[in-house]
């Protein structure tokens, strides 16, 4: 398939859903609705919502079922991102290319802009049609659960709680697996259940995003230490300088790498259960998210 174009297209159709769910930039209060935008709309590869879509498809899905799932999902990222660059977390003056929320419209602004952004998710979620098998209570306690303090949340914990120590990779994984692999994996959840996925379908699915989600982070922390600050659109080499708890830090680059290919091989195999090309569109986005450069 012809991902760049794949990636393009869904790119558009997303970024006009969050157009249409988003209040404007001049309703009231507009400094809020302006920084809620501005990250946003600050140019991100919408990884997240665009496997919600695929797994949508793979499941014999209609896009338009699972676009109010992938747009909350989004809105939950960039909540995570904008409270993470902020100084009492990462303290990162960049994000996709850019000043980060807090540089331009202050910290007080910026962590109401993140609390907006995912509490407007759960409103979004509420616009999507429910399939047979997944009324609108289990959506709402999917998104709520990936986004928890035994979730998303508990990975952020984790993760500062780690800076400066010697951590086991049982630990690392804990981290990975709850702050990045845990929204990842309810992307193609959400999609899948848009699509009213049976359990054999949901649960390759759920296997597949695990996989992948643990996959994405073991790059990004590689990439962290490779890559320049101007390619990935962010401060490179901060984890190092924050002394993160990262795979390269403790198994290895070398090792990272292997471990990042044999997650995707994983991931891969879990989709064996999807006939003939259905499940296409995943096999290439765990390819292309395997070979990133940023």
């Amino acid at each position: 398939m012809n991902l760049k174009a794949y990636l393009g297209s869904r790119q558009k159709e997303i970024d006009r859903a969050l157009d249409r769910y988003l209040p404007k930039a001049s309703t009231k209060p507009a400094t809020l609705h302006k920084a809620m935008r501005y990250s946003l709309f600050a140019g991100g590869k919408r990884l997240r919502p665009i496997l919600c879509l695929a797994a949508a498809e793979a499941c014999g899905g209609k896009i338009k079922n699972a676009l109010p799932l992938a747009c909350a999902l989004e809105c939950i990222h960039t909540y995570s991102l904008v409270h993470d660059d902020l100084p009492s977390m990462d303290n990162d003056d960049f994000r996709r290319g850019r000043p980060t929320c807090h540089k331009v419209f202050g910290d007080g602004i910026a962590v109401l802009a993140g609390d907006a952004l995912l509490t407007i998710a759960f409103e979004i979620v509420s616009s999507a049609r429910p399939a047979p098998r997944y009324n609108m209570s289990i959506l709402l306690r999917e998104v709520a659960v990936a986004a928890g303090s035994q979730k998303l949340i508990a990975g952020q914990v984790a993760d500062l709680e780690a800076e400066g120590r010697n951590v086991k990779r049982d630990e690392l994984r804990f981290i990975h697996e709850n702050k990045t692999a845990a929204i990842l994996k309810t992307s193609v959840r959400l999609g899948a259940m848009s699509a009213n996925a049976d359990a054999k379908k949901l649960r390759a699915i759920t296997q597949f995003g695990h996989g992948l989600g643990l996959a994405f982070q073991v790059i990004d922390d590689i990439l962290d230490v490779t890559q320049t600050s101007e390619i990935l659109g962010k401060s490179a080499g901060k984890d190092v300088a924050a002394k993160k708890a990262t795979y390269p830090a403790v198994i290895g680059l070398e090792k990272s790498r292997a471990e990042a290919a044999r997650l995707t091989r994983q991931a891969h195999d879990a989709l064996s259960v999807f006939a003939g090309s259905k499940a296409q569109a995943l096999h290439a986005l765990a390819n292309y998210l395997l070979e990133r450069e940023y």
